[in-house]
């Protein structure tokens, strides 16, 4: 994924509250819920740049698949 640019952004907290609450009911952070917002309404204007990388993909990875357990040997007789 490319490096994401930083931004420091002054909200009226009523308004922080309200997308805070709304990107909860959505399953997302605060932060990928303002950059969903800022997409929609730049492609709605005609504006989104082509070259815009997608969204991040939300939740977490998926487990990397794991080696095969080896095969349990039967117990030996000790006598």
């Amino acid at each position: 994924m490319p490096d994401r640019k930083k931004l420091l952004l002054r909200l009226d907290p009523a308004i922080h509250d309200a997308v805070t609450r709304w990107a909860n009911d959505e399953l997302r952070s605060t932060n990928a819920q303002i950059e969903f917002l800022l997409r929609r309404a730049l492609a709605e204007a005609g504006r989104l740049p082509d070259n815009a990388g997608g969204l991040p993909k939300r939740g977490r990875p998926p487990k990397s698949p794991s080696p095969d357990p080896p095969d349990p040997q039967p117990p030996t007789d000790q006598r």
